[in-house]
């Protein structure tokens, strides 16, 4: 379909967020001449979604945005047995407060991006623990099994993919595109959802739920997945260096967010601005023009604006100002990322080496000898080259703090406690 009609579509369209539709026209439709519910899955793996997630908060952001009920639906029940889709091997099993305990550290997140309350547009977050846990196993069978051909099951590709290369499926897991499809059912049927959206990874699933919604006679469900989003070089969403980029404040600091979006390869900046800003297209297509170094100046805005939506403007500017003053002044900012260390511990003098560790620079020794041998560490901005010299109070600067940098991007203060 060349155009389409309604804002949201029109907008996730040309903002590249859309990667397939089961039914372009009628989806369009629905939108253009209805206050449309349209529900996205969270598992919750862990205490925080990390910045991968973030096309698909910003789908329901624009959801919201255009007059609509976005709903995000977090993994209770299914977390229990955990989502197979195109993984080598099976999720490790979480007990139930884990589940419960994540769930409540994830949810902080949403209400940066999402209005909720009871109002007809209001974003809502359920819970599918809330209809799986009480289900009666034989009850489900009959009502809920009997539409699902097994055959069809294993001709999916997340499924296909597990079984090629001979890895086990357990009946478990097996069960969990029953699952998923049951609670667009359920959605549908509790709060009028007529949507569900995904990663494309997702596709399988969920059409799966929209042809047992037909099945078991609810109205017509529709499915719209984005795209599987790399970076221009092929490295995942989400990931760094370091780890995974967390979108919870207490794992991953503004600063350190900042510097991620800061670090976005050229090729992948205007991709960037309209998937993950709210920037207005005209904006973006100016900044995406910039090259030489002023590619440099699109960077720091998409850094800020991707920042202030999560943050907040003042986190954001905070962190752009801690930058400015890191990198162009070459200034100690207080703002950086700190590392406390006992004082007597460093009276007495630590390892250079097991002090980068501890700073988050380096994951092991080994690898902190290496960024030592490489010339890619510096203490109060001198070159260090021997790796076995040791940090101790003769470092502390006139501010009471070491600056500990690796390369010209990473800074880590550490302060006496």
């Amino acid at each position: 379909m060349s155009a389409f009609k309604s804002d949201f579509l029109r907008i996730l369209s040309e903002r590249g967020f859309v990667h397939q539709t089961s039914d372009d026209a009628g989806l369009d439709k629905l939108f253009a001449t209805e206050t449309v519910s349209a529900y996205i899955g969270f598992d919750p793996t862990a205490p925080s979604l990390h910045a991968g997630g973030l096309i698909q908060i910003m789908m329901l952001y624009w959801m919201q945005q255009t007059g609509h009920r976005p709903v995000a639906l977090m993994g209770g029940g299914t977390g229990m047995v955990g989502d197979p889709s195109f993984k080598d091997e099976a999720r490790k099993l979480m007990t139930v407060d884990t589940i419960q305990q994540n769930i409540d550290s994830i949810k902080k997140v949403f209400s940066n991006y999402l209005n909720f309350g009871d109002g007809p547009r209001d974003a809502l977050m359920v819970n599918n623990a809330d209809w799986l846990r009480p289900l009666n196993y034989l009850e489900f069978l009959r009502d809920v099994g009997q539409h699902f051909s097994v055959n069809r099951m294993l001709s999916f590709d997340s499924v296909k993919l597990r079984l090629d290369r001979e890895h086990s499926l357990s009946f478990l897991e097996f069960n969990y595109m029953i699952l998923q499809a049951y609670d667009f059912v359920e959605l549908s049927k509790r709060y009028g959802v007529r949507l569900q959206m995904g990663g494309s990874d997702q596709w399988g699933n969920i059409v799966n739920g929209i042809d047992l919604g037909h099945r078991m006679g609810t109205q017509q469900l529709y499915a719209l997945t984005s795209p599987l989003l790399t970076t221009s070089s092929g490295a995942k969403m989400g990931k760094s260096l370091n780890g995974a980029v967390w979108l919870n404040a207490d794992m991953l600091s503004a600063y350190d967010f900042w510097q991620y979006w800061r670090n976005t390869e050229d090729a992948d900046v205007e991709r960037f601005l309209k998937l993950y800003t709210t920037l207005p297209m005209d904006e973006i297509a100016r900044l995406g023009k910039l090259g030489g170094s002023e590619i440099n100046d699109a960077k720091k805005v998409l850094a800020t604006e991707v920042t202030a939506l999560l943050h907040g403007r003042e986190a954001a500017e905070q962190a752009a100002e801690t930058a400015r003053k890191t990198f162009e002044e070459g200034a100690f900012a207080d703002t950086l990322p700190t590392v406390e260390i006992g004082k007597d511990e460093l009276q007495a003098g630590i390892g250079l080496l097991s002090l980068l560790v501890r700073a988050g620079l380096a994951t092991s020794n080994g690898e902190a000898r290496r960024h030592v041998q490489g010339g890619a560490v510096r203490v109060n901005d001198e070159p260090v080259s021997d790796e076995r010299r040791a940090v101790n109070a003769a470092d502390l600067t006139a501010d009471d703090v070491v600056k500990l940098s690796l390369g010209k991007k990473k800074h880590i203060l550490v302060r006496p406690a």
